[in-house]
């Protein structure tokens, strides 16, 4: 049995997308050779937690924890946030516009902390590991970002030990979707970048996980990236209970924001049910995870305010029984300069769920490709409101007479124990660069 170190800030009970990457390859790697130890802060920032992922967390998994410093404690003063209040990702505002505070925050992260907030983790956890290292002997390291900040710390242990790396992108780094929002500077854009080049040259094992995100990092640096997608847990879609036709639901899982907001949807239901009475007593939308207040004020202006429900979180099997239930499944993208490469991990539990996917985003996206090859949905545009209209009234008449469902190709290939056996692969065949 090989050992691989694993560095990545996001672990149960914190929860979200980057959490599940991870914790399910470390559920499956020692069924192909390699046992875990995960490397993760004791006091992350974690925007919501759910302690029910700890149940994946095996006792054969070994989990070091170390303390670590943010500066969220001023962020929070600068904006007006109470302290017990959680920092989300993704520029997501719950309760307001951008102020003046959350701008100059923007601007202090942007430009002084580079790679990102975790920045004055590295150097203690690089110190910690090297030692820890030289009792403990691994075969290989993995570090997984966002944040970047942990593959700085495995940059650092690459140069002291010489161990082979696999870097594994779940986000690009200066190419995703928020880089532009930064407010950089030119000297803080350079940095970026010059760290950015370090790791991607340093790595020995580059992967990602899409093909157009694989193919802008090998533009980046010239050199092969692996794609090894996110996925779905069989296990966690065992006992879900069978679809039983109800009122007609759309059900988004996991946090929409502002960039992610689907504003023909909004309009086009609005449309459809201002002519449709019964629909509108029939239509449900369930937005379960943080969303923006542009999302909320798009929906009161459609007046769609009484059909929606806005739920904050729910743990994760929860929230996939509450799915199970739904007529379709909202996938909104980021409408942003990476959209091709966005192709988010509840993708992959969507599949699972097996009911049809409502995707907005461009139909050659790599969300797109895999929705239509494996017959699992439809995919609409960002702009093309009488398409989205057409796609509503098709499944609503289907929904009608009972007929909505989708005639799903094979999805084994997603599934976490065929991706952790491609990773174990890698991990196998890494070469020392």
């Amino acid at each position: 049995m090989k050992t691989v170190l694993i560095i990545t800030y996001y672990w149960p009970p914190g929860a979200g997308a980057g959490v599940f990457r991870w914790l399910k390859f470390s559920k499956y790697l020692r069924q192909f050779g390699w046992a875990p130890v995960i490397y993760t802060p004791t006091n992350p920032e974690s925007p919501v937690l759910d302690d029910s992922l700890l149940q994946d967390v095996s006792d054969e998994v070994r989990v070091i924890k170390r303390r670590i410093w943010e500066p969220y404690r001023y962020y929070k003063i600068l904006t007006g946030k109470k302290q017990s209040e959680k920092v989300q990702t993704g520029f997501l505002n719950e309760r307001m516009k951008p102020g003046f505070g959350e701008k100059a925050a923007t601007w202090i992260r942007g430009n002084l902390f580079i790679p990102d907030a975790r920045k004055y983790w590295i150097k203690p956890s690089v110190r910690f590991l090297a030692g820890w290292l030289k009792e403990n002997p691994a075969d290989a390291i993995v570090s997984t970002g966002p944040p970047h900040s942990m593959h700085m710390i495995a940059l650092g242990l690459k140069e002291q030990t010489g161990l082979p790396w696999l870097a594994d992108f779940r986000d690009p780094w200066t190419q995703i979707d928020f880089y532009d929002k930064l407010m950089l500077s030119k000297r803080a854009d350079r940095k970026q970048r010059m760290l950015e080049q370090k790791v991607l040259r340093s790595a020995d094992q580059l992967v990602a996980v899409s093909k157009h995100t694989a193919s802008g990092l090998e533009d980046i640096c010239n050199r092969q990236v692996t794609v090894v997608t996110n996925g779905y847990d069989p296990d966690d879609f065992t006992d879900l209970p069978a679809y039983k036709q109800n009122k007609f639901i759309l059900t988004h899982l996991g946090a929409m924001n502002a960039d992610r907001n689907p504003r023909i949807l909004w309009k086009a239901l609005s449309e459809l049910v201002q002519h449709n009475s019964a629909l509108r007593e029939q239509l449900v939308i369930n937005l379960i995870g943080k969303t923006d207040i542009s999302v909320k004020l798009d929906i009161e202006e459609n007046g769609l305010a009484e059909n929606t429900n806005f739920i904050s979180h729910l743990p994760h099997k929860k929230a996939l029984r509450k799915a199970s239930q739904s007529a379709m499944l909202l996938l909104p993208l980021n409408n942003t300069p990476n959209v091709l490469g966005i192709a988010p991990g509840k993708l992959y539990e969507y599949l699972a769920l097996k009911r049809p996917i409502l995707c907005f985003g461009p139909m050659e996206g790599d969300a797109a490709n895999i929705i239509l090859a494996t017959k699992s949905g439809y995919v609409v545009d960002f702009d093309n409101i009488n398409s989205c209209k057409q796609v509503l009234q098709n499944c609503m008449h289907k929904h009608k007479h009972e007929q909505l469902h989708v005639e799903q190709q094979d999805i084994n290939d997603f599934s976490r124990m065929t991706l952790t056996r491609k990773m174990a692969y890698l991990l196998d065949n890494i070469e020392k660069s």
